[in-house]
């Protein structure tokens, strides 16, 4: 019986500390030796989607705050502070099921319907790209959305982690 426990624990304890989505303790830049030029990094193009089940349940709850999914994106305007996500995400699922891709022009909104898509200008810089959001988040008061980190290179927010942003709905 003690040699069983010692090696459930054992086991537990093992698999809760390595592998599993959130293994990275905090997020980071990609580590493949791909270089991206910000200049080359194609927009999402818009195109007519279906909004999913996946990703679109409202009301939703996370962290004691209760979310309610907006209806559509058209008229969606909105300025505020972004950030973005990486490797830590990289290859996972987001809220409609996608895999997160880095390298690929995509958001997080806790609001905006599954898939919506955004133009994104940095304020600091004027440069903008527009993003498709299929993912929820991110779940900090401050910001209004993540931005994946070929859009965050595209709008060089990378270097400083966050930047202050307009958000206008494309449809």
């Amino acid at each position: 019986l003690i040699l069983c426990l010692s090696v459930l624990i054992t086991a537990c304890s093992s698999t809760s500390s390595k592998g599993g989505r959130y293994a990275m303790d905090k997020d980071a830049l990609p580590d493949d030796g791909r270089i991206l030029d910000p200049n080359n990094i194609p927009d999402a193009v818009p195109i007519f989607e279906p909004r999913t089940s996946a990703g679109n349940k409202t009301p939703y709850t996370v962290l004691g705050e209760t979310y309610q999914v907006m209806p559509e994106s058209k008229g969606y305007q909105e300025s505020g502070k972004v950030s973005w996500y990486g490797k830590k995400f990289q290859g996972y699922a987001t809220s409609n099921g996608e895999k997160y891709d880095m390298y690929k022009m995509s958001a997080a909104h806790k609001t905006l319907p599954i898939p919506s898509y955004v133009r994104v200008t940095n304020l600091a810089n004027g440069r903008s790209g527009i993003v498709r959001v299929n993912d929820r988040g991110p779940f900090h008061s401050e910001r209004i959305m993540d931005l994946s980190y070929a859009a965050a290179v595209k709008l060089d927010i990378v270097r400083t982690g966050t930047a202050m942003v307009k958000l206008e709905a494309i449809e």
